[in-house]
């Protein structure tokens, strides 16, 4: 009870701090959204009327307080740019990204636990040594040049996979065809990551007496691998996918700016071009609270493996 107390205090704490850190960070931006929303034509009377409707002619530490109880409400506010509720722009983009970010993972995990084995059981072999390239090279290329490829040889040079976006609703096939290009962008590098830790850790625990103790027993590799090796490597294995939660989120943003999705990191960099700030800020802390909240979820699920974990 400690443990989920302590960890439920320090999930709540970080959240107070994402909270306080993305509405501080963009208050010191140069800039008025009221000027931005309004356009230069306005008057200084239209210009003043509007910012006392947004709060900003409030001390900061009141515009904080306003926005957190209306975090904590699940009103999110409304965007200054598209002039509607912002709860109603995520919730239209909220899909696309998701099916990203898990469509990602689930080719990371897929491919990187399977190499990252490989890699440590012929580790002294050639094959070692290429899977080992392989992963550096997936490791040092970055996700934004590798969309950019991928767009050009496959989506306009073969047109295997259509440009424009299509909702799942509408076509399921050619849905998951368009998601397909930049979810591989994206996992390419977690691809490594995953490859990479996976082989250290088995490696780490080749070497440890239980494995030698199950040879002797006359148990085959492939039986000592799977019974055995990744049954002790869950835990680290939990960890690798928590930490791609997050560098997927973000990498994501950059993604679907390259092959125009309608996914929440469009819709950021759209409010950040436009000094849309309480958009910028709920994404920002949406994102964030996933994150965390993900994180938290992990750290328990971390107990329920191994009872033995107390901090």
């Amino acid at each position: 009870m400690i443990y989920f107390i302590k960890r439920i205090g320090i999930m709540l704490f970080t959240l107070f701090l994402v909270s306080v850190i993305s509405f501080s960070v963009f208050q010191i931006i140069p800039g008025d959204p009221a000027l931005s929303k309004l356009g230069m034509e306005a008057t200084q009377e239209q210009v003043e009327m509007l910012r006392t409707e947004l709060m900003l002619d409030k001390p900061l530490s009141t515009q904080y307080i306003h926005w957190a109880k209306n975090i904590l409400r699940g009103d999110l506010g409304e965007s200054i740019r598209f002039s509607r509720p912002i709860e109603e722009l995520i919730k239209e983009r909220i899909v696309v990204t998701l099916t990203l970010g898990i469509y990602a993972i689930l080719i990371a995990v897929a491919i990187g636990i399977p190499l990252g084995i490989l890699s440590a059981k012929y580790n002294d072999t050639k094959l070692g040594v290429f899977l080992s390239v392989f992963s550096q090279v997936g490791l040092a290329i970055p996700e934004f040049w590798l969309g950019i490829i991928f767009l050009i040889v496959f989506g306009i040079i073969f047109r295997l996979f259509s440009l424009k976006y299509i909702p799942f609703s509408e076509d399921p096939i050619s849905h998951i065809k368009i998601i397909t290009l930049p979810a591989l962008a994206l996992a390419i590098s977690r691809i490594s990551v995953v490859a990479r830790h996976m082989k250290n850790i088995v490696l780490e625990e080749q070497e440890k007496d239980y494995v030698r103790t199950a040879y002797s027993k006359g148990l085959s590799a492939n039986k000592v691998y799977i019974c055995h090796i990744l049954q002790n490597a869950l835990i680290p294995t939990i960890t690798i996918i928590g930490m791609l939660t997050a560098g997927v989120l973000g990498g994501a943003i950059v993604v679907e700016q390259v092959f125009n999705l309608p996914g929440i990191g469009t819709l950021l960099i759209n409010g950040v071009t436009t000094r849309d700030i309480p958009l910028v800020q709920a994404i920002i802390t949406y994102i964030a609270s996933v994150v965390v909240i993900i994180n938290f979820l992990i750290d328990i699920l971390y107990r329920a493996v191994d009872p033995r974990i107390s901090i």
